[in-house]
């Protein structure tokens, strides 16, 4: 299965609301989920396949109400007391990382493989490793049970590959 999370920071909810109803098509016409980072109240006018909510996000029993039975994931850094926490709410998926140096958003929180498989024996619910992936470093991350990688600046920064080669290289 394959997500992709729009992340628009710097942009106005007019121009993500634009933006976003043509990556829908996009996501639709391809079997992408599509998920919308940090905000439930966009992810629910574009009705998205979901949201994704960091800690300083709306809280996931506000999010649900607004977006009911969508896919909400939350970013619990390298905390096992945040994936406890999510995984009480019903979390969709737990997000950890940063797991390698990164230029995507400055990074507070590191994370090991050992946060990954701590949580596996506390829960079924998909685990999902960001920050720093590339074609290096990818499958020590899926040998060490996450399920999704967030995969970012390799794709889409890259100045050696197009993203779609980029893409490749991870096969």
């Amino acid at each position: 299965m394959v997500f992709f999370q729009m992340r628009l920071k710097k942009y106005s909810l007019k121009q993500k609301i634009i933006i976003g109803k043509k990556i829908k098509k996009i996501c639709k016409a391809n079997k992408v989920k599509f998920i919308i980072n940090d905000d439930p109240l966009l992810a629910k006018k574009l009705d998205s396949d979901g949201c994704h909510l960091g800690q300083n996000d709306m809280n996931i029993k506000e999010a649900k109400k607004l977006i009911e039975n969508k896919i909400i994931g939350i970013t619990c850094h390298n905390s096992i007391n945040l994936a406890k926490n999510a995984i009480k709410s019903k979390a969709s998926y737990l997000a950890f990382g940063a797991f390698f140096s990164t230029k995507t958003k400055k990074t507070k929180f590191h994370a090991t493989t050992k946060i990954l498989n701590e949580v596996k024996k506390l829960t079924n619910i998909p685990t999902i490793a960001i920050g720093g992936i590339n074609h290096k470093n990818y499958k020590k991350l899926l040998l060490n049970k996450a399920n999704f990688l967030a995969i970012s600046s390799y794709i889409w920064n890259n100045k050696k590959y197009k993203p779609l080669d980029a893409i490749k290289k991870l096969k």
